[in-house]
């Protein structure tokens, strides 16, 4: 069985941010068979939010941005969360991420915010940063 995970926002925009770390290999990995990638409505729209927000610093135009998610959406397998758990972590505004978790019966929470997500275990949903993920599929070089 595969592994699954959700990639938080501050892994997406930190890949955005440099082409050298672990968040820029681990997207650069998305479509590679090596994990499944999971993601609903909301997330896809923080994804766009932030990433614009963001845009100008990033050095990308709002039309880049577009064609990310769009790409992020054609390879990721969408969920829609038929339920509420809230709050359930320290920043309720990451509850939904956990929620998409459990529905999609990830393994993983890939973020660089680990304390956000102290909470997702009782869940039988695990928070790593994106290094320990690359490090558990195989995939550091």
């Amino acid at each position: 069985m595969s592994v699954s995970i959700i990639i938080d926002t501050c892994v997406l925009i930190s890949a955005l941010r440099s082409n050298r770390g672990a968040s820029f290999k681990l997207l650069s990995l998305i479509d590679s068979n090596k994990f499944e990638f999971y993601l609903s409505v909301a997330l896809v729209l923080e994804y766009e939010a932030v990433a614009k927000r963001s845009s100008q610093k990033l050095g990308l135009t709002d039309s880049d941005i577009e064609e990310l998610i769009d790409y992020l959406c054609a390879v990721g397998k969408s969920r829609q969360v038929h339920f509420l758990w809230r709050p359930s972590l320290k920043d309720p505004s990451d509850d939904f991420i956990l929620e998409l978790a459990v529905e999609s019966e990830c393994d993983y929470i890939v973020t660089h915010n680990i304390r956000d997500f102290t909470e997702t275990e009782k869940f039988q949903v695990k928070a790593i940063t994106p290094q320990k993920f690359l490090n558990i599929i195989g995939a550091i070089s």
